[in-house]
């Protein structure tokens, strides 16, 4: 799945369009004291990245209040906080670290993942992520229970369907990780 889906356009471009159905929705909501939103978009540099993709990637979908100037941020399945590698990247890659083969090994040689960079991903998800509110919320509803050790290959594993289908579904609930609360 690793490769596939890193070397993939037509997932870049699914992914590109959530994203643009996401800031829509964000857009829509308005401001918080009724100010319209209005584009401002922050510059990123994304790294796992498809060279075909990199301009649909350089920036983040965020919007700037017409009245009070407080930023809003769309949720994001393109990035997972203010990382500058890909969600895609991150998740897949870590992933990659409780079940490493030679094929995953070549495509963090072709992203130039530093190992210290995967390891440090792997720590944030068996000891930040578990504690994250949306993990909290949603873990009792996984049957049977997702081994927390084991993340997020265990996590993948609970989405259904063939390999493009169970990553934007992990990414999609990832979502609210991608914003301040």
């Amino acid at each position: 799945m690793c490769q596939i889906l890193l070397q993939d356009p037509k997932f870049f471009q699914l992914l590109l369009q959530i994203d643009i159905d996401l800031a829509e929705q964000t857009r829509v909501q308005k401001c918080s004291c009724g100010g319209v939103l209005h584009r401002a978009n922050y510059p990123r540099k994304p790294r796992g990245c498809l060279k075909e993709a990199r301009a649909d990637f350089a920036s983040r979908f965020s919007f700037c209040c017409s009245q009070c100037r407080k930023r809003t941020t769309a949720m994001s399945v393109r990035f997972l906080g203010r990382r500058v590698y890909l969600s895609l990247a991150v998740v897949l890659l870590s992933a990659r670290l409780t079940g490493p083969t030679a094929a995953a090994g070549r495509v963090c040689a072709t992203l130039a993942v530093p190992v210290r960079t995967l390891r440090r991903w792997q720590a944030w998800w068996t000891q930040q992520f578990p504690v994250t509110p949306l993990w909290q919320a949603a873990c009792a509803r996984f049957m049977p229970p997702v081994a927390t050790t084991e993340l997020p290959t265990s996590l993948i594993a609970r989405f259904a369907g063939c390999a493009a289908e169970s990553m934007q579904r992990v990414l999609t609930f990832l979502t609210p990780l991608t914003v301040r609360q």
